[in-house]
C-alpha cells in the first residue's frame, strides 16, 4: 500500500456538522421560547447561526480569538441580528448548544461502510480535528464512530490549529507515521487541504458541496463512496 495512516477532519467530512446544528438550534429555539422574543422564522435562524460560526471559526484558527470567545459569542451575535442583546441569554444557549450537539448522530452518507472497507483492508485511521476535545469525543461515542481511530487528534491536545503545520507533525509524532506513508482527508481548502500541503502530506479534498476548488489537493472526491478508487 502507498499510504498507512490515513488522517480523517470529523466535522463536515464524517459527521454532517450542519444537519446535527440545525436539529439542534430548532431544540433549542423551543426550550428558550425564541418566538415570543421575536424570532420566528428558524431557518433565518439557523442561517444566520452557520455565518457567524463559520465566520468566527475562521478567526480562531488564524489565532484572533479565544476559543472561550468562540463558544458564546457565535451565538450573540446570531441573536444581536434579531436585535435580542443578552449576554446572559447567549452564554446559556451556547452551553446548551455544546450540551446537546455532540450527542447527535447523523453522519454522511457511506461513512460507515467506507471506515469498515479501509480498517479491512489494514490502513490505520485517525483524526485530526479544530474542534473542542470533550466535544469531538462525545460525538464519536454517540454516533459509534470511536472504535475506528487509533488516534484522535485535537486543537486543544496538540496545543495548534490546523492549518498550522505544528498539529500535522504532533499527529505524524503520536502516531508514529511517516509522512510518505500518511494522508490527510478534509472538506475544508484552507484548514485541511493547504495545512496537509504545507506539512508535506498527500490529501484529499472531499468536495460534498462541489465547490471550486482554489487550494490544489492530491485527489479529490465528492462522495465518501469514491475513497475506495484510491485506496
Amino acid at each position: 500500500m502507498r499510504y498507512r495512516h490515513l488522517f480523517f477532519d470529523l466535522d463536515h467530512t464524517l459527521w454532517d456538522f450542519e444537519t446535527n446544528a440545525k436539529e439542534t438550534l430548532m431544540e433549542l429555539h423551543g426550550i428558550n421560547n425564541l418566538s415570543e422574543k421575536g424570532i420566528i422564522d428558524t431557518e433565518l435562524f439557523f442561517e444566520r447561526y452557520s455565518f457567524h460560526n463559520k465566520r468566527l471559526w475562521e478567526r480562531y484558527e488564524k489565532g484572533f480569538m479565544k476559543q472561550e470567545d468562540l463558544r458564546w459569542k457565535r451565538m450573540w451575535f446570531t441573536l444581536l441580528d434579531f436585535k435580542i442583546g443578552d449576554d446572559i441569554l447567549s452564554k446559556a444557549m451556547s452551553a446548551q448548544f455544546l450540551e446537546r450537539l455532540p450527542f447527535k448522530k447523523r453522519l454522511f452518507p457511506y461513512t460507515v461502510e467506507i471506515l469498515d472497507y479501509l480498517i479491512n483492508k489494514g490502513y490505520q485511521l485517525h483524526l485530526v480535528t479544530n474542534g473542542f476535545d470533550a466535544v469531538q469525543h462525545n460525538k464519536l461515542k454517540s454516533s459509534n464512530l470511536q472504535h475506528y481511530f487509533g488516534k484522535v487528534i485535537t486543537s486543544e491536545v496538540s496545543n495548534s490549529l490546523k492549518p498550522k503545520k505544528e498539529i500535522f507533525d504532533y499527529a505524524l509524532q503520536v502516531t508514529g507515521a511517516l509522512k510518505a506513508e500518511s494522508i490527510m482527508l478534509g472538506d475544508n481548502l484552507e484548514a485541511d487541504i493547504r495545512g496537509g500541503n504545507d506539512a508535506g502530506l498527500d490529501t484529499v479534498f472531499v468536495n460534498h458541496l462541489k465547490i471550486e476548488a482554489h487550494v490544489p489537493s492530491t485527489y479529490t472526491i465528492h462522495h465518501l463512496k469514491e475513497l475506495e478508487d484510491i485506496f
